[in-house]
C-alpha cells in the first residue's frame, strides 16, 4: 500500500484519528492512589491533541476539516509502526498484497486453464 497519510481523506482521517483515541486509551498505567494501586487509562492523545483534531475533522466548515486533516496527516508518520498497524486494522484498512491466497478480501484467484479464452 502507498503510504496511508497520502489516501486520507477528512472521513477516512475522522474514522482512524477515533480509532487512534481508543489505541492509546486502551494502554494503562499503574498508579498508587491512597495507597492502592489503580490502573490509568493512557492520556496520550489527549497530549498528542487528539480531541482537538477529531472536533476540527467533524466542523462544519471546509477550512477547520482541512486544517484537522493537515494536523492528523502530520501527526501520523510520527506514530510507531505498531500503533499505526492497530489503528488501520481497526478502521479496516489492509494491504491487498500482503494478504494469504486463501483470504478472502484478497481479490487474487489463480488461472485456471477454463478462464483462459480459447483462441
Amino acid at each position: 500500500m502507498d503510504s496511508p497519510s497520502e489516501q486520507f481523506s477528512p472521513e477516512t482521517a475522522l474514522d482512524a484519528a477515533r480509532a487512534l483515541q481508543a489505541v492509546l486509551a486502551a494502554r494503562t498505567h499503574r498508579r498508587k492512589v491512597l495507597g492502592q494501586e489503580v490502573l490509568v487509562p493512557g492520556q496520550l492523545g489527549e497530549a498528542l491533541r487528539l480531541p482537538l483534531i477529531i472536533n476540527r475533522l467533524i466542523s462544519k466548515q471546509q477550512r477547520h476539516r482541512d486544517a484537522g486533516l493537515d494536523a492528523f496527516q502530520e501527526l501520523w508518520p510520527t506514530l510507531s509502526a505498531h500503533t499505526r498497524n492497530r489503528v488501520l486494522e481497526a478502521i479496516g484498512w489492509y494491504d491487498p498484497k500482503s494478504l494469504d491466497w486463501e483470504d478472502k478480501r484478497s481479490n487474487r484467484r489463480p488461472v485456471v486453464d477454463s478462464d483462459k479464452p480459447s483462441v
